[in-house]
């Protein structure tokens, strides 16, 4: 479609007429979001997508992913730009030498503990940067500018597509275990200081690893701490 809201808000009412996985792609989002209800500036030329699934797992395996999805995405983007340095921000981001490429956005209803639908928004800065980025975020960087490439957002598609399918794949044959394994292999700041930034306030910490629920681990001065939400944050000049 030319024109859509949020690919996640049409996902979301498309979702009691589709039975099949399905992709929702708009060449251009006037009302995207990301986590936390924030707005997704989605500027000319980049990508915004969503998978539309109905996953048969309880919610919080459902969620998982979100690790599915970013490594999905790192793999197409690593297709089609080979030499580009591309890292996993947990919980869902991508990034390009350490800078913000793409977001990702689970939203979903569940019914009697299981869920009944799912969508994965993906959103990429292909050509632009948004205007505003908030205060401690990692910076953005467009593909454009960080990997030298351009990229028509269809094609993309096409490659996430293909890679999403294989990764899916996996995780529904070999459960987390694998998907966790090749996420850390992958993880921007791992064993390095970072802060979380949760609703109750922050907690700073060596980035230890991801456990089998997708919680960040930290090891800070008070002890190990598992944090299910946050908004993670790197530690200036490193």
């Amino acid at each position: 479609m030319a024109e859509v809201d949020s690919t996640n808000a049409e996902g979301m009412r498309l979702a009691p007429e589709l039975e099949v996985p399905t992709w929702i792609f708009a060449a251009r989002q006037v009302a995207g979001r990301g986590r936390r209800g924030r707005a997704w500036g989605d500027p000319q030329g980049n990508f915004a997508a969503t998978l539309l699934l109905r996953p048969t797992e309880p919610p919080q395996q459902a969620a998982l992913r979100s690790f599915v999805a970013s490594l999905a995405l790192r793999d197409a983007l690593s297709a089609l730009a080979p030499e580009a340095e591309l890292t996993l921000k947990w919980p869902n981001d991508v990034l390009l030498n350490e800078r913000k490429l793409a977001g990702i956005l689970l939203e979903g209803s569940s019914l009697a503990g299981r869920m009944a639908h799912l969508v994965i928004g993906v959103g990429v800065n292909l050509m632009n940067v948004p205007e505003t980025v908030s205060d401690g975020a990692v910076s953005p960087v467009s593909f454009r500018e960080g990997a030298g490439i351009v990229v028509a957002p269809e094609i993309l598609l096409t490659h996430l597509a293909a890679a999403y399918a294989r990764r899916e794949a996996m995780f529904v044959r070999d459960g987390f275990a694998p998907i966790r394994a090749d996420w850390l292999a992958r993880a921007a700041r791992l064993g390095q200081t970072v802060t979380a930034r949760t609703m109750q306030g922050e907690m700073v910490g060596r980035f230890e690893t991801v456990d089998e629920g997708g919680n960040l681990v930290l090891s800070t001065g008070t002890g190990r701490q598992t944090i299910p939400a946050a908004d993670v944050f790197f530690e200036r000049g490193e």
